[in-house]
């Protein structure tokens, strides 16, 4: 039964690795009796990380989802709500995760460190939020850690994500001393009981010095909400009590607005501070009829839609991530208006295909519910669309709208990959071509020169759990290593030679004798081919033409260094008085020896590939970032502001960029973003 829009909260978990993102999403599971057991990280058995390459490496890759009901009284939720949660990856690898989950998100809790603070990828994510304009809570995370400092993170918030954190609940002692929170809107403190894993939570009046600890706090969580609410600002001027309604009302007023970010503190793992937090979810997080509504645009009429969520309205929905399961597609899709039920038809409005819904699904993690009906503010699993790819919109035939699609990612490294024979390679390319619908931002080709799979991703990690997978659900294991640098050879100097072929073949005797020119041209103007003399008169004497003309071309194909030969130009002739003797394939040898002849006398050289490189990077870092290009043979041409970042331009050899995206993420802590591309062939 479709639950009315109101109750309903799309949420994203984002931080930065190892933050206690999927921790966090467990305990949330538990606490809203979606599972019965708490799985840990640390033990690879959280149900949100359930692919074995996720429990091997105890981080998130692959976005997973879960769906619960809280009834939080905190927050004074009434019937409490329907949690849609999706927990992200945290390392900068799956980034391209994260995205598409916020594309489809109506809000977030992001997830800080209380050690760490505000930690690289942190600011990665928070700025992707930041692009969809997604309210968010922010929870603090491992209070109980050794080093834990509440006020370090706020003001790293504020310092780098140039965010307004307003605390809401404080914590309890740090580190050691940590037991439990504070709740700044009731001035009430929290317990949390160990015996039960922290389910049953103890609220009680505040003693003399919790209160005077509090009281700071409470000061200052006022003056924020007396900017955002005339109500509050009013009783807070004339000294007068503010009621806990008048304080969340102004909490979801600015929470909603982005004016602020509420701020709550825990310890997960140690079970602490999570109920107040999914009040928070509930009270201050919108819900499908507050989030901003979905535009597109009608591709009958060309103009610009906006999305009512209505369930009783044309369907419209965004395929956020596709993934094949037991040789079956299932794609993932946020329903933004309208009602879809198994066996609808509806419309790929990106293919301009028609498709059936199949079977439904709620995710739970690892697991599914089967599901009659998905509505406007529903994300389900669906099977049975066979176009689908991620990004892809699908609606009712009588409204075609194309929503905003999502922005694709520039794979930063690639890796070569040979099968061990030619039964494997048909695996291979199968699986490559599953790998690469599930996951936009694999690029796979085949190099015509070498044979191999190239296959591109954004980082070591990302190729790394590829090769896993493949091994793991398909049985295959090929060679890999890093793919080589094809490199092109060109001359120096003008130079000539002769070429003279005189050779009985299957009975026949062959000849041809041809002089060759070669002389350099500049660098991206190509090969010519010149021959003297202009069209020949007769058949036979056009077909030796056409040829010579051949032979040349072929063997610019594979010059004296073994390489394609480029930036040549080449003249060539029949040698005086010997045309007569001449055969097709004698005058095909011929030139082929006289060219090679002259390259080798024209100062045969090296060309490489030269790539065009581009790192956003933070000002503080553009140093480090320098000083890597140049030691990598590489020149800076410009440095520009671009975005609240610098984006430093220059250009590198392609064969000292190999491990470069691993070295540039080391040397600027992961902060520094990189795009690479084939700029020109120049001389090695």
């Amino acid at each position: 039964m479709a639950e009315p829009l109101s109750r309903i909260r799309n949420i994203g978990i984002i931080a930065h690795i190892d933050a206690g993102k999927t921790t966090l999403s467990e305990r949330i599971l538990y606490y809203t009796d979606n599972i019965h057991r708490m799985g840990e990280v640390h033990e690879g058995a959280a149900a949100m990380d359930f692919m074995p390459e996720e429990q091997e490496r105890g981080i998130t890759i692959a976005s997973s989802c879960g769906t619960c009901l809280w009834n939080g009284e905190g927050a004074g939720v009434g019937d409490g709500v329907v949690i849609n949660l999706i927990d992200t990856p945290g390392h900068v690898d799956f980034t391209i995760e994260v995205e598409r989950s916020l594309r489809v998100l109506d809000g977030a809790v992001g997830v800080f460190c209380a050690v760490g603070g505000v930690e690289p990828q942190s600011e990665t994510v928070w700025r992707q939020s930041e692009k969809f304009g997604i309210p968010k809570l922010a929870f603090v995370n491992k209070m109980d850690r050794p080093g834990a400092d509440f006020s370090m993170v706020l003001d790293a918030m504020r310092r780098r994500l140039k965010a307004v954190p307003v605390p809401v609940t404080i914590p309890l002692g740090q580190e050691e001393s940590f037991r439990g929170v504070i709740d700044l809107a009731r001035m009430e403190s929290l317990a949390f009981d160990d015996a039960d894993k922290g389910r049953s939570v103890t609220r009680a009046p505040l003693t003399e010095e919790e209160a005077a600890y509090a009281a700071p706090w409470r000061e200052k969580l006022l003056e924020a909400l007396a900017d955002v609410d005339e109500g509050v600002m009013e009783a807070y001027l004339a000294g007068e009590d503010v009621p806990e309604g008048a304080i969340q009302a102004a909490l979801r007023a600015g929470t909603l607005a982005g004016a602020f970010v509420p701020v709550f503190a825990g310890a997960a793992l140690r079970n602490i501070g999570v109920q107040p937090l999914l009040d928070g979810v509930a009270a201050y997080l919108p819900s499908p009829l507050d989030a901003r509504k979905a535009s597109g645009v009608d591709v009958r009429t060309k103009e610009p839609v906006t999305i009512d969520p209505d369930p009783a309205g044309p369907f419209s929905a965004l395929v956020f991530k596709v993934f094949v399961e037991n040789g079956r597609k299932l794609a993932l899709m946020r329903v933004y208006a309208g009602t879809v039920k198994e066996g609808d038809a509806c419309r790929n409005v990106t293919t301009n295909e028609y498709e059936k819904i199949g079977r439904m699904f709620r995710l739970q993690a690892g697991k599914r519910e089967p599901l009659d009906a998905a509505s406007a503010g529903d994300i389900v699993a669906v099977q049975g669309l066979r176009t689908v790819r991620t990004g892809d919109s699908l609606a009712a035939d009588s409204r075609p709208v194309l929503l905003e699609n999502i922005d694709a990612y520039t794979p930063v490294i690639s890796l070569a990959l040979e099968p061990k024979n030619t039964e494997e390679g048909k695996k291979l390319d199968e699986a490559l071509a599953r790998f690469c619908t599930e996951d936009p931002t694999l690029r796979v080709a085949q190099d015509e020169d070498s044979g191999q799979r190239l296959v591109s991703g954004m980082g070591e990690l990302h190729l790394e759990v590829l090769l896993d997978r493949m091994k793991r659900e398909h049985s295959l294991a090929p060679r890999a290593g890093n793919p080589q640098v094809l490199y092109h050879e060109t001359i120096r100097k003008t130079a000539s030679g002769d070429g003279e072929f005189d050779r009985e073949l299957g009975g026949q005797r062959h000849y041809g004798c041809v002089r060759a020119a070669v002389a350099p041209r500049e660098r991206g103007a190509g090969n010519t081919i010149t021959l003297p003399g202009g069209e020949a008169a007769d058949g036979r004497a056009r077909q030796l033409h056409e040829t010579l003309e051949q032979g040349l071309a072929d063997a610019l194909q594979c010059g004296p260094l073994g390489y394609a030969v480029e930036d040549v130009a080449v003249t060539a002739s029949f040698c005086p008085g010997k045309e007569e003797g001449m055969s097709g394939p004698g005058c095909r040898m011929a030139a082929a020896m006289a060219l090679k002849n002259a390259l080798q006398e024209a100062a045969p050289s090296l060309l490489e590939p030269i790539m065009a490189v581009e790192v956003a990077v933070p000002e503080s870092m553009v140093g480090s970032v320098i000083s890597l290009l140049n030691a990598r043979g590489g020149k800076v041409e410009t440095i520009e502001d671009e975005a609240g970042q610098k984006m430093v331009r220059g250009f590198a050899p392609m064969r000292e960029l190999f491990g470069f995206s691993t070295a540039l993420r080391s040397a600027t802590q992961g902060r520094a973003g990189m795009v690479l591309r084939f700029a020109r062939l120049d001389l090695a």
